[in-house]
């Protein structure tokens, strides 16, 4: 279990500093004991907390394409990487690591937005395609790994956890009482609402494409 959260400016600005990440980051130690990774480029702000299993000493991330103009954090795992890898291999696509995690960004070179179908695993994930200026959120087609995300008047904020946007300090924390009332009726909250009225979830096997 990994924890991923981030910010993305419209403007061009990231609307948080590197301690406000490292705070929304800490809000997700307990899903990431192993290794923490941060970045800030280009009005984007990428944070992740990580259990190491695959490729323990090589799979910090963020993690970039050859030229770092696509770059991707990642909690899950694709059960098919292997195989993916080394088609990708064979259309020219070079790996610097033995990670799942990697698999993701090539694929999205090579395949464009549809790259998902291709991945069979859990997984919640953002990939920033910097180039084109494009943000992909995208949930495994159960919904087995979390993703929550808030739009902001100039800015999209997303997180394993709720509690991690929260940190960020760009969120008005405000009850959504309609979801209250499904919660104490059902026991759950149904599609994408939560307690928090300018929190929403990714639904399984959702994909956000945002240019930014």
């Amino acid at each position: 279990m990994c924890g991923i959260t981030g910010v993305v400016g419209f403007n061009g600005c990231c609307p948080i500093s590197i301690a406000q990440l490292n705070a929304m980051c800490d809000t997700l130690v307990h899903r990431g004991p192993d290794d923490g990774g941060m970045d800030i480029r280009d009005g984007v702000a990428f944070g992740m907390r990580r259990l190491s299993i695959i490729d323990v000493k090589g799979g910090k991330q963020p993690v970039f394409n050859e030229d770092g103009t696509i770059w991707t954090v990642f909690n899950g795992e694709i059960y098919n990487f292997r195989e993916l890898r080394q088609y990708l291999e064979k259309k020219g696509h070079s790996f610097k690591t033995n990670t799942d995690t990697e698999v993701i960004v090539h694929s999205y070179e090579e395949f464009g937005p549809e790259f998902p179908r291709y991945l069979n695993g859990m997984f919640a994930f953002a990939v920033h395609d910097s180039a084109r200026r494009k943000l992909f959120l995208v949930r495994d087609h159960v919904g087995i790994k979390p993703l929550y995300y808030s739009f902001g008047r100039d800015f999209i904020v997303w997180g394993s956890e709720i509690k991690a946007i929260l940190a960020s300090g760009l969120v008005e924390r405000k009850l959504d009482v309609d979801a209250l009332g499904e919660f104490l009726s059902w026991e759950y909250i149904p599609g994408s609402r939560t307690l928090f009225k300018a929190i929403k979830k990714l639904e399984p096997a959702q994909l956000i494409e945002i240019v930014s």
